[in-house]
């Protein structure tokens, strides 16, 4: 039987645990220039002496404009790759693998001057109204995708996740709540999303598997739901996604009726779902800090992956911990047997 300790093999991707540790903007850009800093490398490294098996580097965008702050890290530039390299080699000395997430904020780009979007809608009241990119401009985005992740590539990472939740660009494009347009994008709510895809596959080798980060839910009057996402979903899947990383939520305001985040593992159906209306491995993600939980979504064949956040933002060493509380074996740093 499957647990949280077993090693999983996807392509040429081989994790030592099922354990991955999401991508969660830390905000800690120095100079605005989108380069990774001392924090960065202190912060991945230390999850993969805590015995990750896999580690997603946090939301990376593809132009300055494309930041949810002008404190969050970028891959427009060539300049960005040794800092991001410096990083993968350290995490791989420590026996993790390493992701990251590539993406755009598009209307949710806070300190852009003007927001490019899909279409002229604002997030909310508070927000500014985006300007709509043109179809050539959109198919140059694609090509800001490719580019960075070639860079990706380049600084040694062993997979890539392209980040299509949370009300974010791609997101809001295969959205019918803020995709109005009338250009092929808006006829195939999904051709962007593919072309990503598409292209993002161009830079990487057959054995280097692609993941794609949904919202598979939207919580939100005139938004999808986990019909919809299925169906969305088996379309980037046939462009050449290999894993699904499955949340929820980001565009519109959340009512009150859904409460989503309120318990633990509440996004679990959805990834079971999606795994099974596609049969294709998927990340659970949610609230799964209690080890004996994440275990069991892994030993119930639930999910292939778990992502735990929340536990290792307060602790980096929570895989090392749950494999003392499950008794299972993993590999403590010779310092820190004692503790163990």
């Amino acid at each position: 039987m499957m647990d949280l300790f077993s090693p999983y093999k996807i392509k040429g991707l081989e994790l030592k645990n099922r354990i991955m540790m999401p991508p969660m903007c830390q905000y800690s850009v120095d100079k605005k220039d989108g380069i990774a800093t001392e924090w960065h490398y202190m912060h991945y490294v230390s999850r993969a002496i805590g015995g990750a098996g896999l580690i997603m580097v946090e939301m990376t965008d593809v132009e300055p404009d494309g930041r949810i702050t002008d404190f969050d890290l970028g891959l427009w530039s060539d300049d960005q790759i040794p800092a991001l390299k410096r990083i993968v080699d350290a995490c791989h000395s420590y026996g993790a693998k390493v992701g990251i997430q590539i993406a755009h904020a598009g209307r949710k780009a806070e300190d852009a001057e003007v927001p490019v979007a899909p279409s002229a809608i604002p997030f909310d009241e508070n927000s500014k109204t985006p300007r709509a990119l043109s179809t050539s401009e959109v198919k140059e985005m694609v090509e800001k995708f490719r580019n960075a992740v070639r860079r990706a590539v380049k600084a040694g990472f062993d997979t890539i996740e392209i980040h299509g939740a949370h009300g974010y660009l791609i997101h809001q494009f295969h959205s019918p709540l803020t995709n109005k347009r009338d250009d092929e994008y808006g006829q195939d709510l999904t051709k962007f999303g593919k072309e990503i895809i598409q292209a993002a596959k161009a830079e990487m080798s057959e054995s280097m598997p692609l993941m794609m980060r949904i919202s598979a839910k939207e919580y939100v009057e005139g938004g999808y739901g986990l019909n919809e996402s299925a169906v969305f979903a088996k379309e980037y899947k046939m462009a050449g996604v290999d894993i699904f990383d499955i949340s929820s939520g980001g565009e519109g305001p959340i009512g009150a009726s859904g409460r989503p985040g309120t318990h633990a593992a509440y996004q679990v159906p959805l990834a079971k779902e999606i795994k099974m209306a596609l049969d294709v491995p998927v990340v659970a993600v949610g609230r799964l800090d209690d080890p004996t939980l994440a275990n069991a979504v892994i030993g119930n064949e639930e999910a292939d992956l778990v992502a735990i956040g929340r536990g290792m933002l307060r602790n980096p060493y929570w895989a090392l911990e749950a494999a003392a509380m499950l008794r299972k074996d993993a590999p403590v740093p010779k310092q820190y047997k004692t503790g163990f």
